[in-house]
């Protein structure tokens, strides 16, 4: 069987690292050593770090399932919440350990870096648009009441779900998605 190319196992191994450790405790030597891949071999895929940081972002992105929120066979309200369950699943699956890439990147890189900053932006945009999209769908049937402007509530579903990261990795518990599931789909959305 022909071995992956070490373009692909260092984008892999780059994006563990990334999301294990953030941006600039991952040393390139950690994600070639995770790799499995000569240290000189980075250089000869990515022009910097920051290169490849920018291609791990965008497939972390792709990770996110943000499809799912357009899929007009499930009921909006049902969708939004399936896609935060995901994320919850996703993040207790690894312990408390590891927040949101994007949270992660935006406060650790994104004043020192305009084009990882950009991308962030974009990913972190798409995102609240996505959730706003299916917002707007539940308004529309009548799930969630009219007056509510439902870009302004995605870009916000977007915040509160990075502050309840912050706090789940502060308290070392998942105790925060309590509090996010309840406000967001017991009392704002209901």
């Amino acid at each position: 069987m022909a071995r992956r190319s070490m373009r692909e196992e260092i984008v892999e191994a780059g994006l563990a690292q990334f999301h294990e450790r953030g941006f600039n405790a991952a040393a390139v030597k950690d994600i070639t050593d995770r790799a499995g891949v000569p240290k000189g071999s980075f250089y000869n895929h990515f022009e910097s770090k920051e290169a490849l940081a920018i291609e791990a972002l965008e497939r972390y992105g792709v990770s996110r399932r943000l499809d799912d929120l357009a899929d007009k066979s499930v009921e909006p309200l049902a969708r939004i919440r399936a896609h935060f369950e995901y994320l919850r699943d996703e993040v207790l699956g690894y312990g408390n350990l590891r927040g949101c890439m994007l949270g992660n990147f935006t406060t650790e890189v994104a004043d020192h870096n305009d084009s990882i900053q950009q991308l962030l932006k974009q990913g972190l945009g798409l995102w609240a648009e996505r959730l706003g999209g299916a917002l707007a769908e539940a308004q529309e049937a009548g799930s969630i009441p009219a007056g509510l402007d439902t870009a302004t509530i995605g870009r916000y579903l977007v915040s509160a779900w990075e502050g309840t990261l912050i706090r789940v990795r502060a308290e070392r518990s998942p105790e925060p998605f309590d509090d996010f599931f309840t406000v967001t789909f017991d009392t704002l959305l209901a």
